[in-house]
Protein backbone atom coordinates (compact mmCIF):
# COMPACT_ATOMS: atom_id res chain seq x y z
CA UNK A 1 0.00 0.00 0.00
CA UNK A 2 3.04 2.55 0.07
CA UNK A 3 1.42 3.66 3.57
CA UNK A 4 -1.36 5.00 1.29
CA UNK A 5 -4.56 4.17 3.53
CA UNK A 6 -6.95 5.56 2.08
CA UNK A 7 -9.90 3.83 -0.01
CA UNK A 8 -12.22 5.76 -2.70
CA UNK A 9 -14.92 2.67 -1.61
CA UNK A 10 -15.45 0.08 0.52
CA UNK A 11 -13.60 -3.40 0.13
CA UNK A 12 -10.47 -1.77 -1.63
CA UNK A 13 -8.30 -2.07 1.29
CA UNK A 14 -8.32 -3.61 4.39
CA UNK A 15 -5.95 -3.97 7.29
CA UNK A 16 -5.18 -6.68 9.60
CA UNK A 17 -3.02 -7.35 12.90
CA UNK A 18 -4.03 -8.65 16.67
CA UNK A 19 -4.14 -7.39 19.59
CA UNK A 20 -3.73 -8.81 23.10
CA UNK A 21 -5.65 -8.08 26.61
CA UNK A 22 -4.15 -9.56 29.68
CA UNK A 23 -6.78 -10.37 32.90
CA UNK A 24 -6.49 -11.98 35.68
CA UNK A 25 -8.39 -14.64 34.26
CA UNK A 26 -5.64 -14.96 31.28
CA UNK A 27 -5.09 -13.93 27.86
CA UNK A 28 -7.63 -12.82 24.94
CA UNK A 29 -7.02 -11.85 21.19
CA UNK A 30 -8.72 -10.39 18.74
CA UNK A 31 -8.13 -10.53 15.08
CA UNK A 32 -10.11 -7.58 12.94
CA UNK A 33 -10.25 -6.74 9.34
CA UNK A 34 -10.53 -3.25 9.19
CA UNK A 35 -11.68 -1.19 6.07
CA UNK A 36 -9.46 1.56 4.99
CA UNK A 37 -12.98 3.34 3.52
CA UNK A 38 -14.41 4.64 6.95
CA UNK A 39 -12.75 2.19 9.43
CA UNK A 40 -16.10 -0.58 9.83
CA UNK A 41 -14.47 -3.84 10.96
CA UNK A 42 -15.35 -6.16 8.52
CA UNK A 43 -14.69 -9.19 10.25
CA UNK A 44 -13.26 -10.47 13.44
CA UNK A 45 -12.68 -13.16 15.46
CA UNK A 46 -11.93 -13.24 19.27
CA UNK A 47 -9.90 -16.50 21.16
CA UNK A 48 -7.07 -17.28 24.02
CA UNK A 49 -4.84 -18.27 21.58
CA UNK A 50 -3.06 -15.82 18.65
CA UNK A 51 -2.88 -18.65 15.98
CA UNK A 52 -3.68 -19.67 12.75
CA UNK A 53 -7.01 -20.51 13.16
CA UNK A 54 -8.00 -17.13 14.77
CA UNK A 55 -6.62 -15.02 11.43
CA UNK A 56 -7.95 -17.81 9.43
CA UNK A 57 -11.81 -17.63 10.71
CA UNK A 58 -11.45 -13.82 10.25
CA UNK A 59 -10.08 -14.18 7.11
CA UNK A 60 -12.76 -16.10 6.10
CA UNK A 61 -15.84 -14.82 7.45
CA UNK A 62 -13.97 -11.18 5.51
CA UNK A 63 -14.56 -13.18 2.08
CA UNK A 64 -17.93 -14.20 2.71
CA UNK A 65 -18.53 -10.30 3.17
CA UNK A 66 -16.81 -9.32 -0.43
CA UNK A 67 -19.33 -9.03 -3.58
CA UNK A 68 -18.36 -10.37 -6.81
CA UNK A 69 -14.91 -8.92 -8.19
CA UNK A 70 -14.19 -7.27 -4.77
CA UNK A 71 -10.51 -7.98 -4.01
CA UNK A 72 -8.98 -5.85 -1.42
CA UNK A 73 -5.36 -5.36 -0.77
CA UNK A 74 -4.82 -6.90 2.60
CA UNK A 75 -2.44 -5.10 4.59
CA UNK A 76 -0.86 -6.67 7.73
CA UNK A 77 2.42 -6.29 9.65
CA UNK A 78 5.45 -9.07 9.65
CA UNK A 79 4.00 -11.51 12.37
CA UNK A 80 4.27 -15.07 11.15
CA UNK A 81 0.26 -15.53 11.27
CA UNK A 82 0.63 -13.53 7.85
CA UNK A 83 3.98 -15.10 6.69
CA UNK A 84 2.84 -18.57 7.11
CA UNK A 85 1.94 -21.38 3.98
CA UNK A 86 -1.57 -21.60 4.89
CA UNK A 87 -2.77 -17.56 5.30
CA UNK A 88 -0.39 -17.29 1.68
CA UNK A 89 -2.46 -19.68 0.14
CA UNK A 90 -5.94 -18.84 1.02
CA UNK A 91 -4.70 -15.30 0.02
CA UNK A 92 -3.55 -16.72 -3.34
CA UNK A 93 -6.50 -18.60 -3.62
CA UNK A 94 -8.88 -16.08 -3.06
CA UNK A 95 -6.67 -14.06 -5.96
CA UNK A 96 -6.45 -11.39 -2.90
CA UNK A 97 -3.23 -8.60 -3.12
CA UNK A 98 -0.63 -8.57 0.35
CA UNK A 99 0.61 -5.60 1.42
CA UNK A 100 3.05 -5.93 4.68
CA UNK A 101 4.59 -3.04 7.04
CA UNK A 102 8.03 -2.32 6.20
CA UNK A 103 10.52 -3.69 8.77
CA UNK A 104 10.99 -1.32 11.78
CA UNK A 105 8.32 1.28 10.15
CA UNK A 106 6.14 1.89 12.67
CA UNK A 107 3.84 4.51 10.91
CA UNK A 108 2.84 1.53 8.59
CA UNK A 109 1.52 0.28 11.04
CA UNK A 110 -0.69 3.71 12.57
CA UNK A 111 -3.81 2.81 10.54
CA UNK A 112 -5.05 -0.41 12.51
CA UNK A 113 -3.40 0.69 15.87
CA UNK A 114 -5.59 3.78 15.81
CA UNK A 115 -8.57 1.24 16.00
CA UNK A 116 -6.89 -0.67 18.92
CA UNK A 117 -6.18 2.33 20.87
CA UNK A 118 -9.41 3.77 20.83
CA UNK A 119 -10.83 0.23 21.94
CA UNK A 120 -8.44 0.02 24.49
CA UNK A 121 -9.38 3.69 25.33
CA UNK A 122 -13.39 3.10 25.27
CA UNK A 123 -13.55 -0.51 27.03
CA UNK A 124 -10.16 -1.93 28.46
CA UNK A 125 -8.74 0.86 30.14
CA UNK A 126 -12.22 2.16 31.91
CA UNK A 127 -12.71 -1.47 33.78
CA UNK A 128 -11.26 -3.03 36.49
CA UNK A 129 -11.32 -6.85 35.14
CA UNK A 130 -10.63 -8.79 38.33
CA UNK A 131 -13.56 -10.55 38.98
CA UNK A 132 -14.12 -11.43 34.64
CA UNK A 133 -14.07 -14.62 33.36
CA UNK A 134 -12.46 -14.98 29.63
CA UNK A 135 -15.88 -15.67 28.33
CA UNK A 136 -17.40 -12.74 29.53
CA UNK A 137 -14.52 -10.30 28.30
CA UNK A 138 -15.10 -12.11 24.99
CA UNK A 139 -18.70 -11.46 24.94
CA UNK A 140 -17.77 -7.59 25.73
CA UNK A 141 -15.18 -7.51 23.01
CA UNK A 142 -17.71 -8.60 20.46
CA UNK A 143 -20.54 -6.28 22.08
CA UNK A 144 -18.00 -3.31 21.35
CA UNK A 145 -16.76 -4.16 17.53
CA UNK A 146 -20.68 -4.26 16.87
CA UNK A 147 -21.35 -0.97 18.73
CA UNK A 148 -18.47 0.42 17.00
CA UNK A 149 -19.72 -0.54 13.55
CA UNK A 150 -23.37 0.59 14.18
CA UNK A 151 -23.35 3.20 16.74
CA UNK A 152 -19.91 4.57 17.53
CA UNK A 153 -19.76 8.41 15.53
CA UNK A 154 -17.00 9.48 13.75
CA UNK A 155 -16.39 12.97 12.90
CA UNK A 156 -14.57 11.91 10.28
CA UNK A 157 -17.70 10.29 8.54
CA UNK A 158 -20.17 13.16 9.39
CA UNK A 159 -21.40 12.22 12.99
CA UNK A 160 -21.98 8.95 11.47
CA UNK A 161 -21.57 5.37 12.52
CA UNK A 162 -19.02 3.50 9.66
CA UNK A 163 -21.78 1.39 8.86
CA UNK A 164 -24.41 4.55 8.99
CA UNK A 165 -21.83 6.25 6.17
CA UNK A 166 -21.83 3.49 4.11
CA UNK A 167 -25.54 3.15 4.23
CA UNK A 168 -26.02 6.89 3.66
CA UNK A 169 -23.26 6.48 0.39
CA UNK A 170 -25.13 4.16 -1.03
CA UNK A 171 -23.31 1.08 -0.28
CA UNK A 172 -25.38 -2.13 1.26
CA UNK A 173 -24.57 -2.91 5.06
Amino acid sequence: MNSNFKAEKPNEKWLTDIIEFRISAGKIYLSPLVDCYDDAIISWTIGTKPDAELVNNMLGAGLAALQDKERPIIHSNREAHYRWPGWIERMNKANLPRSMSKKGCSPDNSAYEGFFGRLKNEVFYQRDWKNTKINQFMNQLDDYVNWYNNQRIKLTLGGLSPLQYRKKQGYIC
